[in-house]
């Protein structure tokens, strides 16, 4: 972890066999976008999630039938799985009956107050925790009419009247998210409620969008949460495979040095310097490394301008130039190799190190 990331201290909660909160590391959550009815196309999307490195996975349970399925999804699946619930707070008992290790709930949404009270009291008998969800797109009538619109303050206030009716009920296994699709309204609405409460943050920004739009959004609002010491758990949102959601989040962890999972590759952009295929090597590369899960920093560099600073700098690297490249290996030179080995023998070397 970097040395002036201090993370906020917050309350522990427990999602199945993952800890949230209270300095446990940063959890990386997905959610699937099969049909939760489809049993078969649920579970094999949630096993690539987790070979991906998901830890937390949410399921949408939109009606009885997609309740009934979870409970065959269960005893599947070993990773921790929350049922994302609206409009029907039947469901989310039901889910919870499912053995759901986690609710995700609008409680401005679930039907009222003594629905959720119901889904409160079935929770707190199961000791399942509940994630308060509020979102920008669904604020109470109340408080839009207060705030006018729905800025971070807003969202604030909902957060922490919802807070207060499960306090009341003598409930305090929660996790709070505050999403809006803007990106500094996020940011925002999460540090105004850090210094409100403790309780721990479900960070991300919603309906983030494509794979670049959605990644740069994502990687600016939750980074700068996270650089600041706030978040214990997130979802990168895209409008993609949820298994790209997961590389995104470990990418965001490893630039911010809070948690490694997997190779990272260094390449350079290209530019007129360059003599080799740059971009055929790094893509054949990094498609022999997508399941690998040991971390090494690995530099693939197209020109000797620094190139073999970066080369030397990696746990592997080659630097390349005029149909062959240099094979360094920390830090020091192995050998130089032809432009067509490149691939194979930068490959070879990272298996050598790994099998150590």
């Amino acid at each position: 972890m970097l040395d002036d990331i201090r993370r906020r201290r917050t309350r522990r909660i427990q999602i199945g066999s993952v800890p949230i909160g209270d300095g446990a590391p940063i959890a990386v959550q997905s959610m699937t976008n099969t049909d939760t009815r489809r049993i078969d196309a649920t579970v094999d999307q949630i096993r690539a999630l987790a070979e991906a490195g998901c830890e937390i996975v949410r399921l949408a349970v939109p009606d009885a039938e997609a309740a009934r399925a979870l409970r065959e999804i269960r005893s599947q699946i070993g990773l921790p799985l929350i049922a994302d619930i609206h409009f029907d707070h039947r469901l989310a008992i039901a889910s919870l009956d499912a053995g759901a290790d986690g609710l995700r709930i609008n409680p401005g949404n679930i039907g009222g107050k003594p629905a959720l009270t119901r889904v409160i009291h079935a929770a707190r008998e199961r000791r399942v925790p509940i994630r308060i969800g509020v979102n920008a797109g669904s604020l109470q009538k109340d408080i839009l009419e207060a705030y006018g619109h729905p800025t971070p303050e807003a969202m604030v206030a909902s957060a922490l009247e919802h807070i207060r009716f499960f306090e009341a009920e003598g409930f305090t296994d929660i996790k709070v998210s505050l999403k809006s699709s803007r990106v500094l309204d996020t940011i925002r609405a999460y540090e105004r409620f850090s210094e409100a409460v403790d309780y721990p943050l479900h960070l991300g920004v919603t309906e983030a969008g494509t794979l670049i739009s959605g990644t740069v959004k994502s990687a600016i609002g939750i980074g700068y949460l996270l650089a600041e010491g706030i978040g214990d758990t997130f979802r990168v949102s895209l409008s993609r495979d949820p298994v790209e959601e997961v590389k995104v989040a470990y990418e965001i962890l490893r630039a911010l040095e809070l948690r490694h999972r997997g190779p990272e590759i260094i390449s350079c952009p290209t530019c007129g310097r360059c003599e080799i295929d740059l971009f055929r090597l790094v893509e054949e590369v990094e498609r022999a490394l997508s399941g690998m899960t040991a971390s090494l920093k690995i530099a693939i560099m197209g020109c000797v301008v620094n190139g073999p600073g970066e080369a030397r700098e990696a746990d592997v690297g080659i630097a390349g130039g005029r149909g062959q490249g240099i094979l360094f290996r920390k830090g020091e030179v192995v050998r130089k190799v032809p432009e067509a080995d490149l691939a194979r023998v930068l490959l070879d070397e990272v298996q050598k190190l790994t099998s150590q």
